[in-house]
């Protein structure tokens, strides 16, 4: 990694984050906004540019060399767009062009999300010091990255790893993306609560119906909540091994607000995953939580961003 500071963009549909960051992963400077996800796309456009002014603003702006950017997706890093699923104004918004104008031209590296929290557990995080990693984010959907060969793998759109959309049951219910029976339809934190409700499992009246809840439902031993956890871990422990046995991984990491659920998430995970990464070449890998926690989309954008500074590349090729 390089010591020069980068800016980098985290871009979701509840909030748009920016900061300065420098070469050894510190952040020094940052800037939030909500993301204004039911406006139009230049509403949406001007909270980036103002959250970009914030951070432009600091006297540290002077040594920024490159941008990077981590965004809900889908994104096209070849095109430099992005079409975020819960930002409907922006479909094949041209999102690098924009970012690099208003930062004076400036290198502008896009990545999709789960990609840019690869980067930052593999560069900071629980995927250090492994050349072959998967890290997921578990949340109200489920993304993914790759690191192979010691170097971060995007693809050429920038999507590369997207383990939500693997499907694990053939004839299973319809997802959103078009697929059929996907890991994110099963494993998703809303659909953990979904399944739990529909078992039967009630909160408190008036009480929390997260996924969160039906976790701490888990942990006092109700058995419906166990059983949708045992399910989400069913069906991450399928596409896990799909993944291992495709590439040979040696670590999947995995973050989220439902990875937060801690072990009656990963006893079950791994258990099943014994079901199906039954090759000698696949039994070993290791299941981890992830540890770079609610900065690791600004702290992999910057990774992507020195990376691909460095690399002289502008979209998502960029290497480790």
């Amino acid at each position: 990694m390089h010591t020069e500071s980068v800016a980098a963009l985290d871009i979701g549909g509840t909030k748009i984050a920016g900061a300065l960051v420098d070469g050894r992963g510190r952040i020094l400077v940052r800037a939030q906004r909500p993301t204004p996800a039911r406006e139009d796309g230049e509403t949406v456009m001007r909270a980036v540019e103002e959250v970009l002014a914030e951070v432009s603003a600091s006297p540290l702006w002077p040594s920024v060399t490159a941008v990077g950017i981590g965004s809900a997706g889908p994104v096209d890093a070849s095109a430099g767009t992005v079409s975020p699923v819960n930002v409907p104004a922006w479909r094949g918004f041209p999102l690098v062009e924009r970012v690099r104008a208003a930062v004076g031209g400036l290198p502008v590296t896009l990545v999709g999300d789960g990609v840019a929290i690869t980067a930052a557990e593999h560069w900071q995080g629980a995927a250090g010091g492994y050349d072959d990693a998967l890290c997921m984010v578990v949340s109200t959907g489920v993304g993914g990255g790759l690191v192979l060969n010691g170097r971060l793998h995007p693809g050429p759109t920038g999507n590369s790893g997207h383990i939500g959309h693997i499907s694990v049951e053939l004839d299973g219910d319809s997802c959103p993306c078009g697929g059929r029976g996907c890991v994110e339809r099963i494993a998703s934190g809303p659909n953990i609560a979904r399944r739990a409700l529909e078992g039967g499992w009630e909160p408190a009246p008036g009480g929390d119906r997260s996924a969160a809840a039906v976790a701490a439902a888990a942990r006092a031993g109700h058995p419906v909540a166990i059983a949708s956890f045992d399910r989400a871990a069913q069906a991450l422990a399928a596409g896990i091994a799909a993944t291992a046995t495709l590439v040979e991984i040696r670590i999947a990491v995995i973050g989220g607000g439902v990875a937060g659920a801690g072990e009656v998430l990963f006893a079950p995970l791994r258990r099943s995953l014994r079901d199906y990464a039954a090759l000698s070449f696949v039994q070993r890998l290791e299941v981890v939580p992830a540890r770079m926690g609610t900065d690791a989309g600004l702290v992999g954008a910057a990774a992507a961003a020195l990376l691909g500074s460095r690399d002289g590349t502008k979209t998502a090729a960029v290497g480790g």
